[in-house]
C-alpha cells in the first residue's frame, strides 16, 4: 500500500524551514551520516532498483530521458535530480511528474523524525537525498533514477549498494575546491559510483583520456563490465531548432529516426549516453521496445536545458555553470541564431570561472545584465559586470534578479 499523500508531520513551509536550517552547516561530504540515516530509515536506498548518474554535466538530461523512455515502456519509474530550479519539489518526479508540496512535507518529515536523534545532524542535501531514496520505495516505483548532487565517492547518494547501473556522463572542470583540479583528481571521485560487479557506463569520447584511464582502471579492479557509449549507440542530426531536433540513432544494431523535445546541440552527446542505458537495460532482461524509445524522447521536456521560454522575441533559459556548459551553451547560440547576437541575464556563484565565462560569451552577446542569485554561494552582481567590462562589453549590474529580468 503507497502512504497517504496527505499525511504530514510538517507543513510544506515547515519542511523548507527544516532544509534552510540543515544548510547553515554547508557541504561537508562523507557518507557516515548517510549510512546512519538510511539504517534508520530501514535501508530503502536497497528497496528499489537503482541507475546512478555523476558526471560533470548532463546528469540531469540523461537522467530525465532515461526516465521519460521507462515511463513510456510502461515502468513507475522516480527520478531525483538536483539542485531545484523553482521549487524544491522539482528535485523529484514519479513518472515525469513533479512531487507536491504536500507530499514532500510527508515525506522529509519522516526523514527529520529519524534524523533528530542523530549526534551529528545530516546537511541540507544529506536529507534531500535521504527523502528520495525513501519516497521511492514509498511509492513502489520499479526502478530509480538517481542522480548525485556532486562528486561521486563522497557524495550523499552513493549509498546504493548494487545499482543495475552507474552511468558516468563525462568529466570536466567543476567544484575543483572538493573535487580536486586536475582530470584524474576529479574522475576518480565520480569513479566512486562503481560497485562491485555492476555495469558502467561512460561517454570515452566526452573526457580525456587520463580521466577515462581512471574510471577503466576503477572498473577493472571491481570486474565491472565497463561500456562505451560510442561503442553502443550511434547519433546523427537531421535537423534542429530551438524546440527540438531531428536525429537518426543506431542502438543494439536497429536505426530509428527518433524526435528530441530538447534543443541544446548538447544533447545529441547525452542521447548518446540514453540509448547505450537502453542496451544495457535490455541485456538485464528490461522490456524497451523501440516504439516507447521514440514516444519517450519526443515527450521529454527538462527546465533550464536551452529551454526556449518565449518565441517573439526567442527568449532561451540555460543552466550552463561551468567552463564545459558555458562552451556548449555559446555553441548552441550559433547554431541556432548565426551571428545574431543576444542580450545575456546572467548571475553566478562565487566558486566559478566567471572569466572565462565573459570570453566564452563575447562573440555570442551585444549587452549584459549580471545578478546576484539568491543564493549564499553567489558572487555580487558588480563583482561579475567587472569580469564583462574587461572584454569590452557594456554592460549593467542590477540589485535583484527582477530588476535583471
Amino acid at each position: 500500500m503507497r502512504a497517504d499523500p496527505a499525511r504530514s508531520g510538517m507543513s510544506y513551509e515547515q519542511a523548507l524551514a527544516c532544509l534552510r536550517n540543515a544548510s547553515v552547516a554547508g557541504t561537508r561530504l562523507g557518507l557516515s551520516r548517510m549510512w546512519e540515516l538510511m539504517h534508520l530509515l530501514g535501508d530503502p536506498q536497497d528497496a528499489v532498483p537503482v541507475i546512478h548518474i555523476a558526471g560533470t554535466n548532463g546528469k540531469g538530461s540523461v537522467g530525465a530521458m532515461t526516465a521519460a523512455v521507462l515511463t513510456a515502456a510502461g515502468s513507475r519509474v522516480g527520478h531525483f535530480s538536483s539542485p531545484a530550479l523553482t521549487e524544491v519539489t522539482d528535485c523529484y518526479r514519479i513518472n515525469g511528474s513533479e512531487l507536491s508540496g504536500s507530499r514532500f512535507a510527508a515525506i522529509l518529515s519522516r526523514v527529520a523524525d529519524c534524523a533528530e536523534g542523530m549526534k551529528d545532524p545530516p546537511t541540507e542535501y544529506e536529507l534531500l537525498a535521504a527523502a528520495a531514496f525513501a519516497l521511492f520505495a514509498e511509492e513502489r516505483c520499479d526502478v530509480s533514477i538517481i542522480e548525485c548532487c556532486m562528486g561521486g565517492d563522497t557524495d550523499c547518494t552513493n549509498v546504493a549498494a548494487a545499482p543495475i547501473l552507474s552511468v558516468i556522463t563525462n568529466v570536466q572542470a567543476d567544484h575543483c575546491a572538493y573535487l580536486g583540479d586536475t582530470p584524474a583528481k576529479i574522475a576518480a571521485h565520480k569513479a566512486g559510483i562503481i560497485k562491485p560487479g555492476c555495469p558502467v557506463l561512460t561517454d570515452v569520447a566526452a573526457s580525456s583520456e587520463e580521466a577515462v584511464d581512471v574510471i577503466r582502471e576503477r572498473a577493472c579492479s571491481l570486474d565491472a563490465p565497463l561500456y562505451d557509449t560510442g561503442a553502443l549507440a550511434q547519433v546523427h542530426l537531421l535537423s534542429a531548432s530551438p524546440e527540438g531536433m531531428e536525429v537518426s540513432c543506431t542502438v543494439s544494431g536497429s536505426e530509428m529516426p527518433i524526435r528530441l523535445g530538447l534543443a541544446g546541440r548538447y544533447q545529441t552527446e547525452n542521447l548518446r549516453t540514453v540509448l547505450g542505458a537502453v542496451h544495457i537495460l535490455r541485456q538485464q532482461g528490461m522490456a524497451i521496445p523501440p516504439e516507447a524509445v521514440r514516444q519517450g524522447l519526443a515527450a521529454c521536456r527538462w527546465k533550464g536545458r536551452f529551454e526556449l521560454l518565449r518565441r517573439d522575441p526567442p527568449v532561451i533559459f540555460d543552466g550552463a555553470h561551468n567552463v564545459a556548459g558555458m562552451q556548449q551553451a555559446a555553441e548552441s547560440l550559433k547554431q541556432y541564431f548565426g551571428e545574431q547576437r543576444a542580450v545575456l541575464l546572467i548571475g553566478v556563484m562565487a566558486d566559478k570561472d566567471r572569466h572565462a565565462f565573459a570570453k566564452i560569451l563575447k562573440p555570442r552577446i551585444c549587452r549584459a545584465f549580471t545578478v546576484r542569485p539568491e543564493n549564499a554561494r553567489a558572487l555580487a552582481a558588480e563583482v561579475l559586470a567587472d569580469c564583462f567590462r574587461q572584454e569590452d562589453i557594456p554592460v549593467q549590474s542590477c540589485a535583484t534578479v527582477r530588476e535583471g529580468v
